[in-house]
């Protein structure tokens, strides 16, 4: 006869069994993310003059764009003015915002009343992405009221997954913008009708959610409402609460619901405004395999290196061109609204779209298909040259917003070119050393093969020897531009063929541009990246900080500009 189990046996027959099938299925889990590729999610708001990117109160100025030269005879290049606002699509938020400078002595003030977006610390901008789902507030309180995500709705989230802690990003979703960030005159109900008591608010923390928080050790946040702060009345008491631990966060993020619950790497990369108490940004995530806990950890250890110099009216960051009559647009600060208890002016900016570190799109020197440029007969002689040697000169209508964000993201390969300095004649002058195939061979030889997906970056040391302010800014641009000094080294449009041999998408330097100062060899190297469907990044510094030892990751994302043919971003290393 065949003995009956006791009940508690059994139930512990069951435990166990039940623990080793999670454990199971928590190495299928594993085992899948670590094999999986990668893949990067876009989180960020499209900005355009049709879509409501700006607070839409006066006298806050409404985002434009001016395509100031187009590809014709007087430019083989389109050139883009932006009037951009810190408040203007997916935005960074830091202490400034709400915190007063400590000299000022008043109730709000303190340390972190200086801590502006070009003083935050790069490592603070990505983490782990913690989406806490608040779903069910969305249009949930009166017109003009914001339904409120209150400590509780945190609390869940620990329940169901795990307690928050430093290092992470907890990111509010409610798809508020996904539902109703929409051209105008649908895209009123995403702002202008909430502020005109039409439509109900967005959801968002309340102070004490924050101050929570806060006990968490949690430093970034993100919200993909149209602001961090809930209508009508709790906006500066729930910015306070956080900005004065010293939080920073990400407004206007959207498509969250692509993110998993936790596991994905988060960040918000953006202008480094000097004295900024916002900025505009580029918010993306990276799920999939072992590359966001990689970049996670670095994130947690602050193993990082800012690569963006400081965008200032005073420093020289943008081209003043070749030749009187051909200079970019200034960098301009301008004020539009005092507040009078941080005593600080809220302001935008003018700016050329490639002020500072910024992308170089393939239509930056391309044509639109069909279209034939009517170059000035100097641009005509180098093009039948340039297509003698190198075969068509390609077209593409690719501006910003759609190079992919896997292009300007991956594992680092710093080729240094330094050793090519003072290698022209002065009576060359003005020109550049051109950097060669053989120079990227001569890497390989000492570093290993590049690999398809590699970020290629020259390293020059140009910028950290030269960027000054005025009056001592002329060894950035002017100089070498003149022929008053050698121009920094650029690749040439070889190079730029045998990396795409090599599988490189993107190509990166810490000089002014991957042009060089010789318009004709800047003009090829450009057709070259972009029929190549290849892409820059420009004016880097602070190369030399990136370890040679370890595997670093450079990320680079773009401001989400609709139509520009250039784009504003900021560059960082996690190691």
């Amino acid at each position: 006869m065949q003995r009956e189990m006791p009940s508690a046996e059994r139930s512990r027959l069951s435990d166990s069994l039940l623990a080793m099938a999670c454990c199971l299925l928590h190495l299928v889990f594993a085992h899948n993310c670590l094999s999986e590729e990668p893949r990067f999610i876009d989180c960020s708001l499209l900005v355009a003059p049709e879509y409501p990117a700006t607070w839409p109160s006066a006298p806050c100025p409404r985002f434009q764009i001016v395509h100031e030269r187009t590809i014709g005879p007087n430019s083989p290049y389109n050139i883009d003015v932006l009037l951009i606002d810190g408040n203007t699509g997916t935005q960074l938020d830091v202490p400034p915002h709400s915190v007063a400078r400590p000299e000022l002595n008043r109730p709000k003030s303190g340390a972190l009343g200086l801590a502006y977006t070009d003083k935050i610390e790069a490592w603070q901008f990505g983490g782990e992405a913690c989406v806490v789902d608040v779903r069910d507030l969305l249009d949930q309180a009166p017109k003009g009221v914001s339904p409120l995500v209150r400590r509780e709705h945190v609390e869940r989230f620990e329940e169901q997954y795990r307690q928050l802690q430093f290092g992470d990003v907890v990111l509010f979703r409610s798809d508020y913008s996904d539902k109703y960030y929409r051209p105008f005159p649908e895209g009123r109900r995403y702002l202008a009708d909430v502020l005109d008591r039409k439509s109900p608010g967005y959801p968002d923390p309340d102070p004490d959610c924050m101050e929570f928080l806060a006990t968490r050790g949690v430093m970034t946040l993100g919200t993909d409402s149209a602001s961090m702060g809930p209508l009508p009345d709790l906006a500066e008491p729930t910015h306070y609460a956080g900005l004065k631990h010293g939080l920073i966060w990400t407004e206007g993020a959207t498509n969250l619901g692509a993110l998993p619950s936790i596991g994905s790497f988060y960040c918000l990369l953006g202008p480094k405004h000097e004295e900024g108490p916002y900025s505009e940004g580029r918010a993306f995530a990276i799920a999939g395999g072992d590359l966001p806990q990689r970049l996670i950890e670095s994130c947690l250890q602050k193993r990082v290196v800012d690569l963006s110099p400081t965008l200032s009216p005073k420093l020289p960051i943008t081209s003043p061109g070749r030749g009187t009559g051909n200079h970019r647009q200034v960098y301009l600060k301008i004020d539009f609204l005092y507040s009078p208890d941080l005593d600080m002016w809220h302001h935008t900016h003018l700016m050329d779209s490639m002020t500072g570190t910024h992308l170089v799109p393939p239509s930056f020197a391309l044509p639109t298909e069909g279209e034939v440029p009517a170059y000035a007969p100097e641009v005509r002689g180098w093009l039948e040259e340039y297509e003698k040697a190198y075969g068509p000169r390609g077209t593409s209508d690719v501006t910003t917003e759609q190079v992919p964000l896997d292009w300007t993201c991956g594992r680092v390969r710093v080729i240094d070119v330094r050793s090519l300095i003072g290698s022209t004649s002065q009576k060359t002058w003005p020109a550049s050393p051109e950097i060669t195939p053989a120079s990227i061979q001569a890497h390989e030889q000492a570093n290993g093969k590049l690999k398809p997906g590699d970020i290629v970056l020259f390293h020059t040391g140009h910028l950290d020897q030269h960027l000054r302010p005025a009056a001592d800014d002329s060894g950035v641009w002017s100089d070498p531009l003149q022929g008053k000094a050698e121009g920094w080294p650029a690749p040439g449009p070889d190079a730029i063929d045998y990396l795409k041999d090599s599988g490189i998408r993107c190509v990166a330097t810490d000089a002014p541009d991957l042009g060089g100062v010789d318009p004709k060899r800047a003009i090829m190297t450009y057709w070259a990246l972009g029929s190549h469907e290849m892409v820059g990044v420009e004016f880097l510094y602070n190369v030399g900080s990136i370890p040679s030892d370890r595997d670093a990751y450079f990320l680079f994302a773009a401001v989400k500009i609709r139509d520009c043919h250039g784009g504003p971003g900021r560059a960082i290393v996690l190691y």
